[in-house]
């Protein structure tokens, strides 16, 4: 899916744990994120940690879409 909505013209970024399986998939603007259980976070930590660590992907998933990329990239953490 993310191949045809690139296609179409808008860019998309792919946050995911398991960045092979991306790039795999033909995703152009790859985002990491923490583990398959608790993609965006860790239930551990405070509510303020949570926050700053979703914050943190959030920002570097924006930060990917307004990037020009040609081919894949891999935002890394």
């Amino acid at each position: 899916m993310v191949k045809e909505i690139e296609r179409a013209g808008i860019p998309v970024v792919h946050m995911c744990t398991v960045v092979p399986i991306s790039l795999t998939v033909g995703a152009n603007r790859i985002v990491p994120t923490i583990a398959i259980p608790h993609p965006l976070g860790n239930p551990a930590l405070s509510m303020a940690e949570e926050k700053e660590i979703r914050r943190g992907l959030v920002d570097k998933a924006l930060k990917a879409l307004t990037t020009e990329v040609d081919g894949q990239t891999v935002f890394d953490k």
